[in-house]
């Protein structure tokens, strides 16, 4: 399955990072590879990759600078033409595990704007773009070859998985998320646009840490076959990365 077009956020590293590295793997790999982050110039993996690959275009963006939104708009835009986006990821997000005796108000919105306000604005903000993919699609079934949106949420964010309390900040996000995801997939389903939520499994990565069990390599691999094989039964449900459902 091919997919013209994708944009990922927090593509400097860790789990965005490899995103990057195993869409450009594919055998046909996207013609425009949209990988943002806040700061470009520091970014010393990603700028290494996008050398060597013209099709990798670093875009500028802190999530939380909502008024850069509609120029990451334009940019992306002005490369793709009519074609619009075929695939959004919303990877970037913080994790704030606060107890109860530590939550604070900072870490709480801290959490909602990053995890829950910022992927639904530059949704909203790309959300033409990724219509005009969906209208170019050979068919009427929903994939994330013609238009999809995938929110990177966590198991922790699942009310039914919840046996363990705590994590505040980051749970509640995650909750919320799911919810967003959820109302997405209702909302841009008619036009042709597939949404659904992505658990990546406990990461080696900075957020993860070192104990954590599956490498950013496996969590992608299934992530991104997953992706890759999304249909319609797949809208508004939140996915462990090797495809099977996580109740909510």
């Amino acid at each position: 399955m091919i997919v013209g077009s994708v944009l990922i956020t927090g593509a400097n590293r860790g789990i965005g990072l490899e995103f990057v590295k195993q869409l450009l793997a594919l055998p046909k790999p996207p013609q425009f590879l949209f990988a943002t982050c806040r700061n470009p110039s520091k970014a010393d993996d990603l700028q290494q990759i996008a050398k060597s690959n013209l099709n990798v275009k670093i875009i500028k963006l802190d999530v939380k600078d909502y008024d850069s939104f509609p120029s990451v708009c334009e940019q992306v835009a002005q490369e793709v033409g009519e074609s619009g986006l075929n695939l959004l990821i919303n990877n970037a997000g913080v994790m704030f595990g606060d107890s109860l005796d530590k939550v604070s108000k900072e870490t709480m919105m801290e959490n909602f704007e990053v995890n829950v306000v910022s992927p639904l604005l530059l949704t909203k903000e790309l959300l033409p773009l990724l219509k005009a993919a969906a209208t170019k699609g050979n068919t009427s079934s929903l994939s994330c070859s013609k238009a999809g949106v995938v929110n990177i949420t966590s198991k922790m964010g699942s009310i039914d998985d919840n046996t363990s309390g705590g994590c505040y900040p980051y749970r509640t996000s995650k909750t919320a998320l799911n919810m967003v995801t959820k109302s997405l997939s209702v909302d841009l389903k008619p036009s042709g646009v597939l949404a659904f939520g992505l658990h990546p499994g406990w990461v080696q990565t900075d957020m993860g840490g070192s104990n954590a069990l599956i490498t950013p390599q496996t969590s992608v691999n299934g992530m991104l076959n997953t992706i890759l094989n999304a249909s319609a039964e797949h809208c508004g449900l939140m996915l462990n990365y090797d495809g099977k459902r996580i109740p909510w």
